[in-house]
């Protein structure tokens, strides 16, 4: 009895035709779509100061000078988040940092708090905690102070 011979050119070329369509010309498809239509965020969200890149949205900056706000505390567990790189941290902590930023800068701390709260972001419907973006919030404190800000950097 003689064993049928099998055949593996169709599932070879399929294997083949499916590596190149999902593999190669589909996230090159995607990719440039994204470069086209939507070339801020395909880009990474970048955020410039006097025309210099200074850090993206996305991912958390690590900012220590007392001037500005600083991203989530990695030694705390209970303010940590997952990845370490979220760029976001709670309203009530950024609410916390005023007094500190008040005293280096000798803004009023209640005009810092109205820039915390016009930059609050919001969450969806009644689900998560209201947070706001270190990065932003600090170039905002830029924009608003020039004369504070002029000299120091980020």
């Amino acid at each position: 009895m003689e064993k049928p011979k099998t055949n593996y050119k169709p599932v070879v070329g399929i294997a083949l035709v499916s590596l190149i369509l999902c593999g190669l010309f589909f996230p090159l498809l995607i990719t440039g779509l994204a470069q086209l239509l939507f070339p801020y965020q395909a880009n990474g969200q970048i955020v410039s100061l006097n025309g210099r890149p200074v850090g993206s949205v996305l991912i958390s900056q690590q900012f220590t000078n007392p001037m500005f706000f600083h991203g989530r505390n990695e030694d705390n567990p209970s303010t940590a988040s997952a990845s370490l790189v979220d760029p976001d941290i709670p309203l009530d902590q950024a609410i916390a940092q005023v007094p500190r930023i008040s005293n280096a800068t000798r803004i009023p701390a209640d005009a810092i708090r109205t820039l915390v709260i016009q930059h609050e972001e919001g969450t969806f419907w009644v689900f998560g905690s209201p947070y706001v973006n270190v990065l932003r919030l600090n170039m905002a404190l830029i924009d608003e102070y020039p004369s504070v800000y002029n000299s120091t950097s980020t």
